[in-house]
């Protein structure tokens, strides 16, 4: 029997793609919590048209990862359910930052690159002059913080506005402790072999143009492209399923019962033992003989059950940080509170404020007469903020102090959900590369029958996740 450890999205994507290659394999999930779908978790108020989402609520349609989440869609049926925004949309194009005391909005057009926008005191395109007079770094570097590799190409200012606050969106992180490569590793190794971002990126089109390209041959739509093909010919930008995200982690496990796999909540997963080729579980005082264990669950979380038979590899587990991020979701009974329509805003932490940006749900999708927002706050400052064990009033009032001083909303909610997000998010800090790949290299030569997957290792969007599931599972060896 092989067994899963997580019924997130990750967990339970390395089920559907397990049981694609063996259609027989004996499986079973085990989940801690009492519900499936990890930090994906949308709570529906159909009668009053809204969707809390205290996760991830949009997938981004663009890349490899992003196809093979749309072919997962499409195998699951789930087509017709999707919920697209186009890159003219509104929410699409409208993209906000808070800095010098005012929302920012930030260019979405090659007009806005050529002139000054605030918060930036030289037009963006000055950046590129940057990188070209910057010259290459002093030392040969594997790795550096994302922060300092985007203040030495491109200046100061796109390091403190716009890359800083970008990772406060995608992983509520400090941009001088993330890896370069979590989001540039490609921009990173060409400054390092040419010496600078702009000649790197020059070089390589100039050598590409000269290599004869093969006549690469059609191949005709496959049922499983069409998702991918359509989202690309209607110009997507983002897009979520009907009735919240979490529509996705429930069809995956309805599909997957379905199909024989024991989906088992509510665990107490107390002891785990490498025996030679086998794995002995202990769950819910019944231990089971496993042929192959994945875990999809955090790092830190596997590490303490490593720990006695592999103290060196737990110790690696445990060096990938997490950071505490608290949601909260706010209901109006208004649709026009908003003066700006758009994605919603991040706020650069050299603003010093306690929030990380504001989500504007309703500008995103259909929430009838309702202005729908989401605060996040927190992340890799949250002790900083908050201390350890804030109460949900204290954290709702800095939420509203913030949303009546950036947006104007005087008004209560009309309702609300505050969502405290304990460890929710790893971060990739300088070296995580390096630290994945120790852990993988310790468990291929010890030999052991465990496959890793999920965000703490292979990045932290959804797309990432079930990518990492499905590269993770198809190497096991039945």
């Amino acid at each position: 029997m092989t067994a899963i450890l997580g019924a997130g999205i990750s967990g339970l994507a390395a089920g559907h793609y397990l049981l694609r290659k063996t259609p027989t394999l004996p499986l079973t999930i085990y989940e801690a919590t009492d519900r499936i779908g990890g930090w994906i978790r949308s709570d529906r108020n159909p009668d009053h048209g809204y969707v809390f989402e205290a996760g991830p609520r949009t997938i981004r349609p663009k890349g490899p990862a992003a196809s093979n989440t749309l072919e997962l869609i499409e195998e699951l049926g789930l087509t017709d359910q999707v919920y697209s925004i186009s890159s003219n949309h509104t929410a699409a194009r409208n993209r906000m930052i808070y800095a010098k005391g005012k929302l920012n909005l930030l260019p979405n057009s090659l007009g806005g690159v050529l002139k000054t926008v605030p918060p930036f005191t030289r037009p963006l395109y000055f950046a590129a002059f940057h990188d070209l007079l910057a010259g290459r770094s002093k030392t040969a570097l594997t790795d550096e913080s994302m922060y300092s590799f985007v203040e030495r190409r491109f200046g100061k200012e796109i390091a403190d506005y716009a890359v800083s606050s970008m990772l406060c969106g995608i992983c509520a992180g400090d941009a001088k402790q993330i890896s370069v490569k979590f989001l540039m590793k490609d921009l990173f190794e060409r400054e390092q072999r040419h010496g600078g971002v702009i000649v790197g990126l020059l070089k390589e089109a100039l050598l590409n143009r000269k290599k004869k390209q093969p006549q690469s041959v059609k191949k005709p739509a496959t049922q499983m492209a069409r998702l991918a093909d359509r989202a690309k010919a209607e110009n997507w930008s983002i897009y979520s399923i009907r009735g919240g995200l979490q529509t996705l982690p429930e069809t995956l496990a309805t599909d997957l019962q379905t199909k024989g796999v024991s989906i088992v909540t509510g665990t107490k997963f107390e002891e785990l033992t490498f025996d030679g080729d086998r794995v002995v579980l202990k769950v819910d005082g019944k231990e089971q003989l496993l042929q192959h264990l994945v875990s999809s669950i955090p790092s830190y979380k596997l590490a303490k059950h490593v720990q006695k038979q592999h103290p060196q590899l737990a110790s690696t587990l445990s060096s990938i940080p997490f950071v505490d991020v608290c949601v909260i979701n706010l209901r109006y009974r208004r649709g026009d509170l908003l003066q700006q329509d758009g994605f919603g805003f991040l706020v650069p932490p050299i603003e010093n404020l306690p929030i990380l940006g504001v989500i504007f749900d309703s500008c995103c999708f259909d929430m009838d007469d309702n202005t729908v927002l989401t605060v996040m706050m927190g992340g890799a400052w949250f002790e900083q903020w908050f201390g350890k064990n804030p109460s949900d009033e204290h954290l709702l009032g800095v939420a509203l102090e913030h949303i009546k001083k950036i947006l104007h909303i005087e008004q209560q909610p009309d309702s609300y959900k505050v969502n405290l997000l304990r460890k929710c998010i790893p971060q990739y800090t300088v070296g995580h590369q390096d630290r994945v790949k120790a852990i993988r290299t310790y468990v291929d030569q010890h030999r052991l029958p465990l496959s890793l997957c999920g965000a703490s290792y292979d990045g932290v969007g959804v797309n990432d996740v079930i990518l990492s599931a499905r590269k993770n599972v198809e190497t096991i060896q039945q």
